[in-house]
């Protein structure tokens, strides 16, 4: 679509450009022996409005532009792309790891708070047994 809205903009912009603009000047002598000058623009459009090999030729030269603007930004739209996904694998790379290294941390930590209630639960027994012992004494 862009490709076609400046190809027909180059050719309108071409065919403004074809009118020819010329300035005559005439002088000519009175038979009393003065010089009288006359000074005329003719504005022309020729009647074949452009020539179709300068045309044709235009044409192409806008085209193969719009196909290099449109290939250099289809290459850096690309790129750009790539380096997303590079981002986008690191970051999920580094996602994971930070997720194993957490759940290594909470079973260390599930650990410790097992052996902590364990010793603790051992300690409230042998704290029992004596209360008992005590008390049937």
């Amino acid at each position: 679509m862009r490709k076609q809205i400046l190809a027909a903009l180059m050719i309108s912009i071409f065919t403004v450009a074809c009118t020819k603009s010329t300035t005559k000047t005439e002088q000519v002598e009175n038979p009393d022996g003065s010089v009288t000058t006359t000074t005329t623009t003719v504005t022309e459009t020729p009647s074949q409005v452009v020539d179709t090999s300068k045309v044709n030729k235009a044409k192409e030269d806008v085209k193969t532009k719009v196909d290099e603007a449109g290939n250099k930004i289809d290459n850096a739209a690309q790129k750009a792309k790539d380096k997303i996904d590079e981002t986008a694998d690191r970051t999920k790379q580094d996602l994971n790891k930070a997720g194993q290294d957490i759940k290594t941390e909470a079973n260390k930590v599930g650990k410790d708070a097992k052996d902590a209630a364990r010793k603790g639960a051992s300690k409230v027994e042998d704290a029992a047994k004596k209360i008992k012992e005590d008390l049937s004494k």
